[in-house]
Parts: structure tokens; sequence; C-alpha cells
């Protein structure tokens, strides 16, 4: 009988840390995540975003002081992503850490984060404001 594999990730909100998205957990039976998950750094979605952002390894390489080698090995899991890498690839790839962890760009609603993401700190809470007072007026928020 095979064996299946039950990898439970957790994820912290944005208020506990700022990494990572909303706490979420995930049992996970994927082969491909299984072997990814046996590597150092676990599975991450830094190849989706170097691609959406349609970079090539050797310019992303380039964005953070790095060679493309060790982008190779980031994106495979071959080495660890650490907060330290995080914190150097997301502002070159025009996301939050935690998205390159937790999100293929892929699936996401791109054009309210590239809104977000082109936004000043003052736009964003105009951004929010707005957000909000729209929600309100549709019935949604208390």
């Amino acid at each position: 009988m095979p064996q299946t594999s039950h990898n439970v990730i957790l994820s912290a909100t944005e208020k506990y840390h700022n990494l990572c998205g909303a706490i979420e957990f995930t049992i996970c039976d994927n082969k491909e995540m299984q072997e990814r998950d046996d590597k150092n750094g676990g599975p991450n979605y830094l190849r989706a975003w170097r691609e959406f952002r349609h970079m090539s390894q050797a310019e992303l390489a380039e964005a953070v002081g790095t060679n493309q080698n060790m982008i190779g090995y980031l994106e495979s899991g071959e080495r660890g992503l650490s907060a330290k890498w995080l914190r150097r690839l997301a502002p070159a790839l025009k996301t939050q850490p935690g998205f390159i962890l937790e999100h293929d760009p892929s699936t996401l609603p791109t054009d309210i984060i590239e809104i977000w993401v082109n936004a000043s700190a003052e736009e964003r809470k105009q951004l929010i404001s707005v957000a909000q007072a729209l929600v309100r007026k549709n019935g949604t928020v208390g």
C-alpha cells in the first residue's frame, strides 16, 4: 500500500508576521509537493513570480546581487528561501515576501496586486478606505 504524505502548512497573518498572508491549513498529498518538501526550502513560487515578471534567472540574479545558479537552487528548493532571501527577492519581483512562498501569481487578482504594489504608503491608506466604503455600501461589512 503506498504511503501518503500529510504535510500541514501553516502561515501567519500579517499582524503576527510580515512574510505571510492569512492563516491557512493545507493537507498536501501531491507527490511533486512532497518531493519539494524533502529538499531544504520546501515548496515555493519563486519561479512562477520570476516568469510572471518576465525575468530570466540571470536578470533576477543581477537585480538581487547573486548569480543565476543560486536563483536556480532557490527555485528548485535545493537552497532554502530564508527570510533574508525573501526580503531581497520580493522587491525585485514587485511582490510581498510571503507571496513568494504561498501564492502562484497566475491564480491571484493581479490587477489589484499591481495597483497595491505601485501605490505609496499614503495611497495604500486611501485604497483601504475606498475598499471599505465600497464594501459597507454593498452591505457586506457590519
